[in-house]
């Protein structure tokens, strides 16, 4: 099998079904591999988002998201000295010949009419994989790929690819969670497939806030010094809505975003010694973080922040939110232990748990609005959303709305618009 000649790209995610249709192209299979086959062929152009010569898009989508020796290095440096190239010419020699196999061949050999139709496949769902964008880039790829003239040529196009777009996991996706396995207590970087499509402009107000946040982003991808950020303050005053933002706006510039909780806090230098080796950068993001009395996870995020040994990756960030300005429950307790006269911010204990917050470099406040913000965000977000309701009602209901729903804030006016939007 041609597949067993491969050398470098050996580890695809979707083995199986790459031999499978190896084996049926080269007339080792029978009828009902074939037809298993072709639906799992279609089930996986599905979920990419893929259009036209399947067999063609699920190679270039192997040779994307393939993370090997070459292509890592290529995702750095884009073409690469050494003997490395002769390695993965070899390989791409192999994806060459494979290019020419036509999946009508496999109707003609087992005498079915299911492989023809695929060579042209239409479908207006973009998919549950990727992003627009990417599945857009590997389509441009597996065109080129299907014109060129030899391997040395189709190694060309995929070394470009790697350098402008990145490789595997990190390349073809924005956002990541972090997965446990409660039978090693190891963990897995998974992608988050669906991910929310908002903008900074999305945001109303708030604009020396969102100013901040991109000045230290934009420092940060540029490989200037920047600061590991928190964004504090009331509830429901887009700090995630503003951080979500920075994702959208910055993806294109090599930015992705990994979605930590304060439990799996124990996997920050195994999950930092993963992300320092890649071309990206990264930011670490800890939704609503903070801590009561007697979790003491926070140690982790200090020693990682500043203070451990290992210094942190120059291309990782922690952005954090929080309604609480120092992050971890000071209760009246603390002030009781040191003696009546202490002042309650000198005890080791309280200064401990302080020296978390001040190792942000950077923190931003989100407060509530006040009542005529609430009033402005209220007439944006009609105006946004082509309302058309007299202004003088629009804002007795909206004031209404947020008396019974939470009080001042920018979510409350966009959840008393919705209520709007879905009564029409």
């Amino acid at each position: 099998m041609i597949t067993d000649e491969l050398i470098l790209y050996r580890n695809f995610k979707s083995k199986a079904l790459l031999e499978d249709l190896v084996t049926l192209f080269e007339g080792e299979g029978n009828t009902a591999l074939a037809y298993d086959t072709a639906g799992r062929l279609v089930s996986v152009s599905m979920d990419m988002g893929f259009t036209g010569n399947l067999w063609h898009m699920f190679l270039t989508y192997l040779l994307a998201n393939n993370e090997n020796a070459f292509s890592k290095a290529c995702e750095i440096r884009g073409h690469v000295e050494g003997t490395i190239n002769k390695v993965a010419l070899h390989d791409m020699d192999l994806f060459y010949q494979m290019f020419y196999f036509d999946l009508t061949d496999i109707d003609r050999k087992y005498k079915i009419e299911c492989f023809a139709p695929l060579t042209s496949f239409e479908m207006t769902d973009e998919g549950k994989m990727f992003n627009k964008r990417i599945r857009d880039r590997i389509s441009e790829l597996a065109k080129k790929l299907s014109l060129a003239v030899s391997p040395d040529e189709m190694k060309e196009l995929t070394e470009a690819f790697y350098k402008d777009y990145g490789v595997g996991l990190f390349g073809l996706h924005k956002a990541f969670k972090i997965h446990e396995s409660l039978v090693d207590n190891s963990f897995t970087i998974e992608p988050i497939k669906r991910v929310a499509h908002i903008n900074l402009e999305d945001l109303v107000g708030y604009e020396l806030q969102k100013r901040k946040l991109t000045e230290n982003t934009e420092a940060f991808l540029g490989g200037l010094p920047a600061n590991n950020c928190l964004l504090y303050g009331d509830s429901g005053t887009g700090k995630s809505s503003s951080i979500k933002g920075i994702m959208n706006r910055y993806y294109d510039k090599g930015l992705r975003i990994i979605e930590l909780y304060k439990h799996q806090f124990r996997f920050l230098n195994d999950i930092m010694a993963v992300l320092k080796e890649r071309n990206y950068k990264f930011i670490i993001y800890m939704d609503d973080l903070s801590f009561e009395d007697k979790e003491t996870e926070y140690k982790y995020l200090k020693a990682i922040i500043e203070g451990g040994l290992e210094k942190k990756p120059d291309n990782v960030l922690i952005y954090a939110t929080s309604n609480r300005r120092h992050l971890i429950h000071e209760g009246f307790k603390d002030k009781l232990d040191r003696g009546e006269n202490d002042d309650i911010h000198e005890s080791d204990t309280v200064e401990e748990k302080l020296s978390l917050y001040h190792r942000f470099g950077m923190t931003i406040y989100y407060g509530k609005p006040s009542p005529k913000e609430f009033k402005i965000i209220v007439k944006e977000l009609a105006k946004r959303h082509d309302i058309k309701m007299n202004e003088d009602e629009l804002l007795l209901e909206a004031n209404k709305w947020e008396i019974e729903h939470g009080g001042l804030s920018g979510r409350t006016a966009s959840q008393y618009i919705d209520y709007i939007r879905g009564k029409a």
